[in-house]
């Protein structure tokens, strides 16, 4: 009897352990279950863990719309405007406005693509105005960008200037008390002269006595 009982105490906290374990097999599968329908092969890893460290993407819609990269698109605009702000571009326009309207009034009219008053070519230079204008702004909203992070930079590097000069204040200040305290040369010079002094009096009445 106290064996069958000692054995039900030994049994019991064992079988409570098995019986957690299981409830926890139990919810896991459910969990893995329940997750298995909103799981995206990019989030998951070989072992068929959920990545938390990688944003779900999205299902794939019926129309995908074309994507681009717009630091190339930023770049190529700047190089635009910086194009159209030299004399390279002036001269170059001049030349092609001249040469279009010299080809399409002094040539014969058999060879006349945009006679006047020249409705092509206003329409060519209205196109171009209107892609200049969004260009322009583009490339200076990017040197806006950069400018803002080169202050910030800048004002945190004066802020660190500041603060260890500040600093280095306070210990030149710290060095100058300390020193203060400090016994010179000349008054440790006129101390033993005055102990001399004092030495050679007791001396001498010591002689007179």
């Amino acid at each position: 009897m106290d064996a069958d009982r000692k054995g039900r105490r030994e049994d019991s906290p064992r079988q409570r352990i098995q019986g957690e374990l299981r409830e926890l097999r139990q919810l896991r599968e459910l969990r893995a279950r329940e997750g298995g329908r909103d799981r995206r092969p990019e989030t998951t890893t070989g072992t068929g863990r959920v990545r938390l460290d990688q944003p779900r993407t999205g299902r794939p819609g019926l129309i995908t719309l074309p994507t681009y990269d717009p630091e190339a698109f930023g770049k190529l605009s700047e190089r635009i405007a910086r194009f159209l702000g030299t004399g390279r571009f002036i001269v170059w326009m001049t030349v092609v406005i001249i040469a279009w309207v010299v080809w399409n009034t002094l040539l014969p009219d058999a060879v006349h693509f945009d006679d006047y008053p020249f409705i092509f070519l206003t329409l060519m230079l209205s196109l171009q105005a209107s892609y200049a204008a969004p260009l322009i702004l583009l490339a200076q909203n990017r040197q806006d960008d950069r400018d803002r992070v080169n202050m910030e930079q800048d004002r945190a590097r004066s802020d660190r200037n500041i603060a260890d000069t500040e600093y280095l204040t306070r210990e030149v200040a710290a060095l100058r008390q300390g020193l203060g305290e400090v016994a010179t040369r000349d008054f440790i010079r006129s101390e033993l002269q005055q102990l001399l002094k004092e030495l050679d009096g007791q001396k001498e009445s010591s002689e007179a006595l």
